[in-house]
């Protein structure tokens, strides 16, 4: 039994090698780990390994957001080893959020050979299949064994890299180790694995190439046969979601020279760019503005994920002549099934040619007459923010900002896509917005931090979403740029309060909004933070300008909960009533 057990341990550790070994060479850089023994043979292969850069988390779900920031700052894929168990279930919400948003992660999870599943072996679940149709690929490995060729190793993970480019997303491979799973110490009858197993791999040794490569021919992109009677009419350009800055530089070339309004998501990298449309949410209720956009005959939208539901209405309202809908994958993003037209097709590469296809560009092509609009409410919103609120401090943000943003959901992102100032612009803006969950969003952001070291980062969250994911500012101590976490506490949900919930007998407080009467000035202190509670906007700003220069710092702006409900509606019935 002494061989038996020492050959399974190296057999463990081989194939786990040879699985981190071949993703390094499709790519992989970045290994997130959390602890746990079963998982051992792919810890010990990680830590081996020379060329990934490794990050470790005591708590699973953390560690899986952390993972998706990062993805979402390199741009390509992150791989995560956790143990077998509940571990694994923790992973489940940072993978949902990943295959909304095309995020590609591959997630390694431990497991117990088949032989101690459903009899009671400790730590042990129904892993495969756990994550039902959230990932672009799944594969329960088997144990290994010298009857599976070592290949079968290398040409899974090349399957999964081939299947995880066709649609960007998680990919999760469960692998199952029999004990032991610890390498036995060396001694002189510590059998060696058989060498006619490892024979056939002689070539792949030999090389840094994978063991299989896909090829697969590009087409060019080519200009849609009536795109010049497309561009001729009165148009909108919409663009949702957007992750890359070089595909937002190409729309926002491909407006200008249509001559069309920019309506840009706090999400697209074009939100604060000079030609968009920066207070349209807040414009639409305007009657006046309505109608100008309304001489609009066709949309042309990029992607899709608006935050805005006034703009969705007004789009779902709207009797267009045309439609078209430019995405870079096939994934449905019409929520109101109107769409008459999808293209699929690399965004850049799409504009560029359809721009060129416009030909030379031609004096004052603009139709419309909006920006008078835009300039009174940007002046309105000077007048009415001036005071201390959560409001205030989000109109005034971007406007200090230095490096990247990422946006928290609920009121935070809602609050910067309505009330963020035109001008300056973060090097990049993130935001978990495929589920739209208040959790992992520390860890997420710690993520992109990560992803961009030369950088500061902030994080705009609010009080319920800090709490949801409190642990993991214990990841901070990691970061060697600044990072300013801009903490809105209305104690507890005050979107409930823009919401119809009924307010009567305690029903929003006690089971929606759920004020919890906490101050993070003490978890600051526990993670070793820096923290500030400015009492006003000439404070805050210099907070924030003091916090930019390095460290890590918490800056709690405490505000009662109801005060944005009504900051938002004095603001909706002072556009309506501008006179413009």
């Amino acid at each position: 039994m002494k061989r038996d057990s020492a050959m399974g341990a190296r057999l463990n550790g081989l194939w786990a090698e040879l699985l981190l070994e071949e993703l390094y060479r499709l790519g992989v850089r970045e290994l997130c780990l959390a602890p746990g023994s079963r998982s051992a043979p792919l810890t010990l292969a990680a830590a081996a390994h020379p060329g990934f850069t490794r990050h470790v988390h005591f708590d699973e779900r953390g560690l899986g957001f952390l993972a998706l920031g990062l993805a979402k700052g390199h741009g390509r894929p992150v791989a995560l080893i956790t143990t077998s168990g509940t571990a694994v279930a923790n992973l489940y919400p940072a993978l949902i959020e990943a295959r909304l948003t095309g995020v590609p992660l591959i997630l390694l999870t431990a497991d117990r050979p088949a032989e101690l599943l459903d009899c009671g072996a400790n730590q042990a679940i129904l892993q495969a299949g756990i994550f039902v149709h959230y990932p672009v690929y799944q594969l329960s490995l088997p144990a290994p064994s010298l009857a599976i060729p070592a290949s079968f190793v290398l040409s899974s993970i090349d399957l999964a890299w081939q299947r995880l480019c066709a649609t960007p997303g998680p990919v999760h491979l469960n692998c199952p180790y029999p004990e032991p799973l610890y390498p036995p110490a060396e001694s002189a009858d510590t059998p060696p694995l058989p060498a006619d197993y490892l024979a056939p791999l002689a070539r792949w040794q030999g090389q840094t190439q994978p063991w299989t490569r896909y090829a697969q021919a590009a087409g060019a992109v080519t200009p849609e046969p009536d795109w010049l009677a497309f561009s001729a009419r009165r148009g909108v350009l919409l663009v949702g979601q957007l992750d890359s800055p070089a595909e937002a530089r190409a729309i926002a070339a491909l407006a200008s020279r249509l001559g069309w309004p920019l309506l840009a998501d706090v999400q697209s990298q074009l939100r604060f760019h000079p030609q968009a449309l920066t207070h349209y949410d807040l414009a639409l209720q305007h009657a006046g503005f309505r109608a100008e956009l309304g001489r609009a005959e066709v949309l042309l939208q990029v992607g899709g994920r608006h935050i805005s539901k006034r703009l969705n209405q007004f789009i779902a309202d709207h009797r267009w002549v045309d439609h078209w809908q430019l995405a870079a994958h096939a994934e449905r993003l019409d929520p109101g099934h109107q769409l008459p037209r999808r293209l699929i097709a690399p965004i850049q590469a799409w504009c560029r040619c359809h721009q060129a296809a416009l030909g030379p560009p031609v004096a004052d092509s603009c139709w419309h007459h909006l920006q008078p609009f835009e300039r009174a409410i940007g002046r309105l919103l000077e007048q009415q923010l001036a005071d201390f609120s959560e409001a205030a401090v989000c109109h005034r943000l971007n406007s200090l900002l230095q490096g990247q943003l990422f946006l928290g959901n609920s009121l935070p992102a809602r609050l910067m896509d309505m009330l963020g100032r035109a001008g300056q612009a973060p090097s990049r803006i993130a935001s978990n917005r495929g589920a739209s969950g208040i959790d992992g969003l520390i860890a997420s952001a710690v993520g992109l931090a990560l992803s961009r070291p030369g950088e500061p980062t902030t994080l705009l969250i609010g009080d319920t979403s800090a709490l949801h994911d409190l642990n993991s500012l214990a990841l901070l101590r990691r970061l060697a740029s600044p990072f300013v976490l801009l903490l809105l506490n209305n104690d507890g949900g005050s979107i409930f309060h823009l919401l119809p919930v009924p307010a009567t007998a305690g029903l929003r407080d006690d089971y929606y909004r759920l004020p919890h009467g906490l101050h993070f000035e003490a978890a600051a202190g526990m993670f070793g933070l820096d923290y500030a509670s400015p009492q006003n906007l000439d404070e805050f700003e210099s907070c924030y300008r003091q916090a930019l220069q390095g460290g890590r710092t918490l800056i709690e702006i405490r505000v009662p909960s109801a005060q944005v409900a009504a900051e938002l509606r004095r603001l909706g019935n002072a556009c309506r009533e501008l006179a413009c």
